[in-house]
């Protein structure tokens, strides 16, 4: 009893916090904070890719900086993946039925949340600031297309 005790603590202890929002149904939501904060993350992006841009061109490359900058890149473009799929494609954009009411503005959504899944992806593998461009439109153009809902 003692072992299965201390081996549950273990595991507890080493596991993972929860970094996003629950999906028991809770009814606890902010939708506006979810998209504020995949804002602050596509600004990251940007500072991050531009940081890399300088430190490569310096004469004399600060390797650990730049590892910071080009994981901090990926750390943040990760977080816009996370909070598309599992706060707004898992809980918060609902299926409609293809032929009903509402499908196109269903369609509309999923459609911009993959283009911002696929541009994320884009600015992790990357330094193109087209990536970046690309994210704030998708984003605006989804917070847009949402609030209809």
């Amino acid at each position: 009893m003692k072992r299965i005790l201390i081996v549950l603590l273990v595991t507890a202890a080493c596991a993972g916090g929860a970094v996003a929002h629950c999906e028991i149904p809770c009814g606890i939501y902010d939708d506006d904070a979810r998209l504020a904060e995949n804002g602050e993350h596509i600004t990251t992006i940007e500072k991050s890719m531009n940081m890399i841009g300088t430190l490569s061109a310096a004469s004399e490359i600060d390797q650990n900086q730049l590892v910071r900058w080009i994981g901090n890149k990926e750390q943040h473009a990760e977080a816009i993946q996370h909070v598309v799929w599992q706060y707004f494609m898992t809980q918060r954009v609902k299926p409609v039925d293809p032929g009903s009411d509402g499908h196109a503005a269903y369609v509309k959504k999923v459609a911009l949340l993959h283009g911002i899944l696929v541009h994320a992806m884009k600015a992790k593998q990357s330094t193109d600031p087209e990536a970046v461009v690309r994210l704030r439109e998708l984003l605006a153009a989804f917070s847009v297309a949402y609030a209809v809902h």
